[in-house]
C-alpha cells in the first residue's frame, strides 16, 4: 500500500481558499454579518442604509461618470443573461464567446424569439476573439473576464454610442469575475454587470450593474412596450435601486459582506490598490508556470491572461485530481479546473482578498506533491 502523503503544517497557506467563486471571505466580512440587521425588512432603514452605502461606494470605487447609475437585483448573472434580451437588445446583438459563461449570454440572446437572432463569434477555450462593429447590430455582448478559462478581454466600446437621438449600439459587458480587481474606463461600457461572490467576497443571489444614460433609456423604452416577467424586468430593478432596495427580499448577509468589502477596497487604495494585489498574486502563478517543465499557462498570449483567475495546464503524466484531493485534505480548497473543460489543469483565483504570500505557499505545496 502506498504511503500516505501529507504536507507539513509550516508549508501550508494561512488561508487555503482559492476558489473562483464562491471566493475567500475575509473575517471582517463575517463580523459585519454578525452586526447586520438580519431578520428585518429589506424595505426599512437598516437594510436600505447598507444598500445605499454599497451604491455610493461602488460609484466612488469605479469613478462612474455623471448619469451612470448603480443597479442591483435578485438573482446572479444568470438572471441578467435572461433579462438582457428583454430589456437591452433592440433587434439584433453581436456576442463574442470565449468560454462557458460568455456562451450562456449568447445563448440567451440567440433563443429570444422576439429578436432577429444574434451574430455569435466564438473561439476555442483558451483563445481570444473580440467583437467587430457591424451594420444592424444594436447591442454588443462580451465577457471582460471569462471565469471558466481565465481569459481577459480588452475592454472597448463597439459600434456607435447612442447620442443626440441616434439609436446607436449599447456595449454590454459581463464583469463577474474581474469587477473590483482591475482598473478600467467605465465610459467604454453602457451596461457592466457582475455578481458579488468573486472579487467582492460575498455570497451569491444578487447581481449588480452600472448603467449609462443610454442603457437606462433603452431599458425604460423596451420594458414599456414588451411583455417582461417581473423578475427579469430591469426597469423594476432600476426603480427599486433608486430606493436602495430590491424587488424581492435579498440575502441580507450577502449585502452586509458586500458593503464591508466595498469599504475595505476604498480604504486600501481603491481599484488601483486592488489591481496591484491581484497582479502580484497572478504574476506569481504565471512566473511559476513558466519556470517548471511540467506546467504551462493555458492562455498562451500574455496580454489576455487574467489577473484574477489563473489557469495552468499540467503535464498529463501528473494527475491534477489526485493532487487536488491531497490539497483539499490539507485544507487547500477549490483549485480544480472548470468542470466542462475536461483539462488537466489548476484554476487558482487571485482575487484582491487572496494574500500573495498564500499563493506562494500554495505553489510550494503543489511542487512538493508533484
Amino acid at each position: 500500500m502506498a504511503e500516505k502523503v501529507s504536507l507539513p503544517h509550516e508549508m501550508l497557506p494561512a488561508d487555503g481558499r482559492f476558489g473562483s467563486g464562491p471566493s475567500k471571505v475575509r473575517a471582517a466580512q463575517v463580523n459585519a454579518v454578525v452586526a447586520s440587521p438580519l431578520g428585518t425588512s429589506h424595505r426599512k432603514p437598516p437594510v436600505k442604509h447598507l444598500v445605499a452605502h454599497i451604491r455610493a461606494g461602488l460609484r466612488e470605487l469605479f469613478h462612474l461618470p455623471d448619469g451612470y447609475e448603480v443597479l442591483l437585483g435578485n438573482g446572479g448573472a444568470t438572471a441578467l443573461w435572461d433579462a438582457i434580451p428583454f430589456a437591452l437588445v433592440e433587434k439584433r446583438a453581436q456576442c463574442a464567446v470565449i468560454g462557458e459563461f460568455s456562451d450562456k449570454a449568447a445563448t440567451a440572446v440567440s433563443r429570444a424569439p422576439w429578436l432577429d437572432g444574434a451574430d455569435v463569434r466564438r473561439t476555442e477555450p483558451g483563445h481570444m476573439i473580440t467583437n467587430e462593429a457591424q451594420e444592424g447590430i444594436d447591442a454588443y455582448l462580451y465577457a471582460h473576464n471569462e471565469t471558466s478559462t481565465g481569459a481577459m478581454s480588452p475592454l472597448a466600446r463597439y459600434g456607435t454610442a447612442p447620442s443626440n437621438g441616434d439609436a446607436g449600439a449599447l456595449t454590454i459587458v459581463d464583469g463577474t469575475s474581474i469587477a473590483g480587481g482591475v482598473v478600467f474606463d467605465p465610459t467604454n461600457v453602457d451596461f457592466y454587470y457582475f455578481s458579488p461572490q468573486k472579487c467582492f467576497g460575498a455570497d451569491g443571489g444578487l447581481w449588480l450593474a452600472f448603467a449609462s444614460p443610454a442603457a437606462l433609456e433603452r431599458i425604460e423604452r423596451l420594458t414599456a412596450t414588451r411583455w417582461v416577467p417581473d423578475f427579469l424586468n430591469l426597469q423594476l430593478a432600476v426603480n427599486n435601486s433608486r430606493k436602495d432596495q430590491t424587488l424581492n427580499t435579498p440575502a441580507v448577509a450577502t449585502i452586509a459582506m458586500l458593503a464591508d468589502q466595498v469599504q475595505w477596497m476604498l480604504d486600501n487604495g481603491g481599484l488601483a490598490g486592488m489591481e496591484a494585489r491581484s497582479r502580484a498574486s497572478s504574476n506569481l502563478v504565471y512566473e511559476w508556470a513558466a519556470q517548471r517543465p511540467y506546467t504551462s499557462s493555458f492562455i498562451t498570449e500574455p496580454e489576455y491572461r487574467s489577473c484574477t483567475v489563473t489557469t495552468t495546464d499540467i503535464d498529463p503524466a501528473i494527475s491534477v485530481p489526485e493532487i487536488s484531493q491531497l490539497l483539499r485534505e490539507a485544507g487547500i480548497l477549490d483549485v480544480d479546473p472548470y468542470r466542462s473543460l475536461g483539462r488537466n489543469q489548476f484554476r487558482i483565483a487571485t482575487f484582491p482578498a487572496v494574500e500573495t504570500a498564500d499563493v506562494a505557499k500554495l505553489l510550494e505545496c503543489i511542487d512538493s506533491l508533484v
